[in-house]
C-alpha cells in the first residue's frame, strides 16, 4: 500500500472529518473511497466517449429503432 499527503482547507478537511464520523469509517478510508469514485466517474466518462465515437448517426439509429416492434413490455419490465 502506497501513503500520500495532501493539504486541505480547514474548511474541507473539517467537512471530510465530520462525514468520516457520520459513516464511521477512519479519514483515510473517506479519502480512498472519495478518490475511487473520482477516478471511477473519469473512466466511465472516457469509456463512454469512446463508445459514443462507434455510435450510429442520428439517421442511423433511427432506422434502428424502427425495428423496434411496438408491443407492451412484459409485467415484470414495468415499473
Amino acid at each position: 500500500m502506497s501513503s500520500i499527503s495532501i493539504r486541505l482547507p480547514d474548511s474541507l478537511y473539517k467537512t471530510v472529518i465530520e462525514l468520516a464520523k457520520k459513516d464511521n469509517i477512519s479519514i483515510n478510508q473517506f479519502n480512498s473511497t472519495a478518490l475511487a469514485e473520482k477516478i471511477s466517474a473519469l473512466m466511465t466518462e472516457d469509456y463512454l466517449m469512446k463508445r459514443a465515437k462507434n455510435a450510429p448517426n442520428r439517421e442511423e439509429f433511427e432506422k434502428l429503432l424502427k425495428k423496434v416492434p411496438d408491443i407492451e413490455p412484459e409485467e415484470y419490465d414495468k415499473f
